[in-house]
């Protein structure tokens, strides 16, 4: 497993489907994940820190787990199929959950936990940068100090 940040959400043209970057904490590759537009602004709210009036769905989620006594220990990204994604909930007591990428990136965002990549999902879906595309990242993050979470709300 290697260890994975999240770079960022950002809206695929021209399909306008939001997409979850993910770059290797010790590497050069990069992880492109297509997620839904709810899950785009759950994540880039979590990575801006904001907090919202009443718990939404990745809060509560983080806030349940808390109250039982548990913590999120680490998100895995564990395997890809054709496009699609899978990921597993590790917590502390040693339960495991599967769930979906962006649930797992949103929920580890808040809680504040590390997330991992399987050597072979990065592997077969990794893009390994170039100087240009870190150009490109460097102005996808400038990109992210200036998008709002609501600009992910439907088309």
């Amino acid at each position: 497993m290697r260890e994975v940040e999240v770079v960022g959400v950002r809206v695929e043209m021209p399909t306008n489907q939001p997409l979850v970057l993910l770059r290797e904490v010790e590497g050069q590759r990069y992880l492109p994940i297509w997620i839904g537009a709810v899950e785009a602004s759950a994540i880039a709210f979590a990575q801006q820190g904001t907090d919202s009036p009443r718990p939404l769905t990745h809060e509560l989620m983080r806030d349940l787990v808390t109250a039982l006594g548990d913590e999120l220990e680490e998100v895995r990204i564990v395997d890809v199929d054709d496009g699609v994604f899978f990921a597993v909930l590790v917590f502390g007591s040693g339960a495991q959950v599967e769930a979906r990428p962006s649930d797992s990136i949103a929920l580890a965002l808040r809680a504040g936990s590390r997330i991992v990549c399987a050597e072979d999902v990065l592997d077969a879906a990794g893009i390994t940068s170039t100087r240009e595309e870190d150009e490109e990242v460097e102005k996808f993050r400038e990109f992210l100090e200036e998008v709002e979470p609501e600009d992910f709300d439907g088309p």
